[in-house]
């Protein structure tokens, strides 16, 4: 079979520009009715989370780099349950659990959501919630 010289434009898919700001990029993949994957790029020492989601839930693949991931069901006053992610590991938060993420290296990070990022209730699905304590990596 001959590789066509022409790409057909429903299998190449032009990216929408990604969202920036001074923990890294989040690159939107795919929005669709039943969800998203990302493609989230994070610098060493970045955090995020913080929050959880009343309905949505990720699953999330660490690509390369390395973090410490921590969550607690919503309301626990226990110390977080925590990981440390290395490439090729795959995680779930799941909905209504309090989530943290410390990237301890630069980190490439896929994650699959329930949620569309960009529904217009996406914001009110997210509860934020005061820093969860993290042990730093032994």
């Amino acid at each position: 079979m001959t590789p066509s010289k022409k790409l057909d434009p429903k299998t190449v898919v032009q990216l929408p520009a990604p969202f920036r700001d001074d923990r890294g990029m989040i690159q939107n993949l795919v929005d669709l009715p039943l969800g998203s994957a990302l493609v989230i790029h994070s610098k060493k020492g970045a955090v995020r989370g913080n929050h959880y989601h009343k309905t949505d839930f990720h699953y999330s693949w660490l690509h390369s780099g390395r973090m410490i991931y921590a969550h607690r069901p919503v309301g626990s006053t226990e110390a977080p349950q925590q990981w440390i992610i290395t490439p090729g590991t795959l995680f779930y938060s799941p909905p209504m659990f309090e989530h943290v993420m410390v990237f301890t290296e630069d980190s490439v990070l896929f994650v699959v959501a329930r949620n569309d990022r960009h529904a217009p209730d996406y914001e009110a699905d997210i509860v934020r919630i005061p820093p969860m304590k993290v042990s730093p990596e032994q």
